[in-house]
């Protein structure tokens, strides 16, 4: 394989758009084809990118809660359309706002008070791992800064607990809404394995391939190893600092978002990827998930108003699935007839 045209591209990067430092991978059949760093890790200019570098991975955790919550529902403790409140009873009763939320704009989160009733339709698990629960990403809500106030070191399913409180914006299972839907899943991870989330991480999924520098929580040293962040500012067009440590949705010290806790290196959750591409076995030989729990990411959730929620202004040729974006185009749908299905969904993931 020719990899020229790629590695021209992206050391062009930097001069191009100002990206100011990348780590790409690919693999290959559990071979490591190509790999190029170009940049540096901090922002004076004096530490070149290398393999040991952390990265906040943000929403790339989804993917790994997805998984761990794949596993629960492979060995048949929970299934995708259980309610939530089967293993988290305080979601036996919600309430939805009686509000049109789209005629509020996109960003509105609801208060308590906001006119609301009984939900019809239970919040299930299907529905928060496609963003289709009602629920917000409103991490300063009343509940929960009310948790806050009387528990500082609230744990994920006391912050779960609380994000309950809150009115759902439609019926679940009928509109979609990027939220902490993942963060319920997190907290019913908990619930169902008996083990804290990052915990049952370690054990089923970062264990078995071999990952060490996948963390929910950062040692002294591997914080030292943190990648400068950058945002980019749409006025300057330009790549602007915005420090080495950012806030990591944090809400407290135990709180473990199954949304964006993860950090590590770019090495690190390549094997998570790596594995999933390859039916679900890692390059270690250990299998995290069975070929056909894996192709389940590659059918869309979204239909209807959902879809349409998905599209506005994007993404016209994609769905949502089972936390990831599913490419939904004309063409053949890859299959389980063998290895070349696993070719096929690692072309559309």
């Amino acid at each position: 394989m020719n990899f020229h045209l790629l590695e021209q591209y992206l050391d062009s990067l930097n001069e191009e758009y100002g990206i100011p430092a990348l780590d790409v991978i690919v693999t290959k059949d559990h071979e490591t084809v190509f790999r190029r760093m170009c940049g540096y890790a901090d922002s004076e200019g004096t530490r070149p990118v290398s393999n040991r570098d952390f990265y906040l991975m943000y929403s790339c955790t989804k993917l790994i809660t997805m998984t761990a919550m794949m596993q629960l529902i492979e060995a048949g403790k929970a299934s995708l359309y259980d309610p939530v409140s089967r293993f988290l009873p305080e979601w036996e009763y919600m309430t939805v706002i009686n509000a049109d939320w789209k005629s509020k704009g996109d960003q509105f989160n609801p208060t308590l008070r906001e006119p609301s009733h009984y939900a019809k339709n239970r919040v299930r698990i299907i529905d928060c791992m496609s963003m289709t629960a009602g629920l917000t990403y409103d991490m300063q809500s009343e509940a929960i800064r009310a948790l806050l106030k009387d528990k500082p070191e609230a744990t994920t399913r006391e912050v779960v607990a609380a994000i309950a409180k809150m009115p759902l914006l439609f019926e679940p299972g009928t509109r979609y809404r990027y939220s902490l839907g993942h963060d319920v899943i997190a907290a019913v991870i908990e619930a169902i394995s008996g083990e804290r989330y990052s915990d049952y991480l370690n054990k089923h999924i970062f264990e078995p391939l071999g990952v060490t520098d996948l963390t929910c929580h950062m040692t002294e040293e591997q914080r030292a190893r943190l990648s400068a962040l950058y945002r980019y500012d749409p006025e300057t067009k330009k790549m602007v600092f915005v420090g080495k440590d950012a806030p990591r949705f944090m809400i407290s010290p135990n709180y473990e978002s199954g949304g964006a806790a993860l950090a590590g290196t770019a090495e690190s959750y390549a094997a998570v990827v790596e594995a999933l591409a390859n039916g679900g076995v890692g390059r270690t030989g250990a299998r995290i998930l069975k070929e056909e729990s894996v192709m389940r990411f590659t059918h869309s959730v979204l239909t209807g108003q959902a879809l349409g929620d998905f599209r506005v202004g994007r993404f016209l040729e994609y769905s949502y699935g089972l936390g990831v974006r599913v490419n939904s185009s004309p063409g053949p749908r890859p299959g389980l007839q063998g290895p070349g299905a696993m070719k096929g969904f690692a072309r559309r993931w």
